[in-house]
């Protein structure tokens, strides 16, 4: 039974600045590696990421977009857990300035310093469709209908 909805999925990540994205490499064995959605999480399940074109990451989408999203919420003051979120999905990559800027964030230029014009910049759109979730109360699975 599924006690939260994809939106309260949403809202819990958003609060939640970094997780980790795993990818498939050329040779099979699974990379993962942390990267922040900058608050970016829209209530259909897609999740938006920069970096650099020239990444091991964006070759590994390339080759296999099939990608999977962890993010772990910080427990709560009484010592309930945190929120565990898991997002299986497809990776689709965009160099479309238009985009980037629909995505831009303040704070980005820490790592992009020349902002939507940094050379190599690259959006990852990752596309859910499916959340699996654990909050120390519930667990539950939301298949995201496209």
């Amino acid at each position: 039974m599924t006690d939260l909805t994809l939106q309260d999925i949403a809202r819990e990540m958003k609060a939640i600045d970094f997780g980790m994205l795993s990818t498939r490499s050329e040779s099979g064995r699974i990379s993962a590696r942390p990267m922040s959605n900058n608050g970016d999480v829209e209530f259909d399940g897609d999740c938006y990421f920069f970096s650099y074109e020239d990444t091991r990451k964006v070759a590994d989408i390339r080759q296999a977009p099939g990608v999977s999203l962890t993010f772990s919420g910080a427990p709560s003051l009484f010592g309930k857990p945190g929120i565990f979120v898991a997002v299986q999905g497809d990776a689709v990559l965009s160099k479309d300035k238009t985009e980037f800027q629909q995505h831009w964030v303040d704070g980005l230029d820490r790592w992009f310093p020349d902002g939507i014009e940094t050379e190599g910049l690259i959006l990852i759109k990752v596309v859910g469709n499916r959340v699996d979730y654990w909050d120390g109360n519930a667990n539950g699975t939301i298949e995201i209908a496209r």
